[in-house]
């Protein structure tokens, strides 16, 4: 047993190696007795991933404390059904005024321990507002703000932005929140590999999730941008030091319901064929600006 916790139960070991195959660092290698072991090495290497007791078929490997009975086995899933949730995937922007069950709260917030991160860079960050009553008293902090900052004599470009916000504010228009009870912000490490990918596929899971459980979700730009621009947000949302906001989403009982998906114009597809490589000065430095563009 190493620091990794890795344990081989040899009754139920069939020899087969897909652990050491799967294990992309390449942490584990067969004993002399063709038991998977730690490799040397390896345990520095290992990224914690928990592939190899995924991918056991007998149940016989542990590792890091984590045991395969208490993991849920892979089930076959109907793809037309999964297919029929992205379909129907909808930005609400109409929610009832009350608090989602404790229930189904607990549901999306445990989910969220298995959203993907690059290299299992596990240190993404999520501030939910699970209470209404919180989900108030931010929406009229920063509506206040926003009327407050276009009041005063500042820039012209900026009150312009700003301007038709404090309209509709002032006309009792949550153009912000859009009157959700809930809103989930993620963040991530500076210094994350995937910083900046990681909180986008975190939550598209979520809002997925959430459609499956007949709740309501929103992708919020605006709300990003008022934690942006109001950073004593950041604090309330408890966002730590070397943190790098990400987006935030808003979610809630939905007060309207769809009926069907919508029939969106195709995406730009092409099929990649073999060659085709060459390409002038001009266009590779167009494209290498077009690439690294923020």
């Amino acid at each position: 047993m190493t620091n990794l916790e890795f344990k081989i139960d040899e009754s139920k070991c069939i020899h087969c190696g897909q652990c050491i195959k799967d294990c992309m660092v390449g942490a584990l290698e067969f004993d002399e007795n063709n038991i998977p072991k730690v490799a040397k090495g390896g345990e520095n290497r290992c990224m914690k991933c928990q592939h190899c007791l995924a991918v056991c078929p007998t149940g016989a490997l542990s590792i890091l404390g984590k045991n395969p009975e208490n993991s849920e086995l892979v089930r076959e899933y109907d793809s037309e059904e999964i297919l029929n949730l992205i379909k129907s995937r909808r930005s609400f922007r109409h929610y009832k005024k009350e608090n989602l069950s404790p229930e189904i709260m607990a549901k999306l917030k445990d989910m969220l321990n298995w959203v993907p991160t690059g290299v299992n860079n596990h240190r993404l960050h999520f501030s939910i507002v699970d209470d209404i009553e919180v989900m108030e008293d931010i929406r009229e902090y920063t509506n206040k703000k926003i009327i407050d900052l276009v009041s005063k004599p500042i820039a012209d470009t900026l009150s312009k932005k700003f301007e038709r916000y404090k309209k509709a504010i002032l006309n009792g228009n949550d153009i912000i929140f859009r009157g959700a009870p809930h809103m989930i912000v993620v963040s991530s490490p500076i210094d994350a590999p995937c910083r900046d990918v990681d909180p986008m596929i975190a939550l598209s899971y979520f809002e997925l999730y959430a459609q499956s459980l007949g709740v309501a979700t929103c992708w919020c730009g605006l709300g990003y941008n008022a934690l942006s621009f109001f950073p004593e947000l950041c604090k309330q949302f408890e966002i730590p030091d070397g943190y790098k906001l990400s987006y935030t989403m808003l979610f809630g009982p939905a007060d309207i319901k769809y009926t069907r998906a919508v029939q969106p114009e195709p995406f730009e597809m092409v099929s990649v064929k073999k060659g085709g490589r060459e390409i002038s000065f001009i266009e590779r430095v167009k494209r290498v600006f077009w690439n690294r563009t923020i």
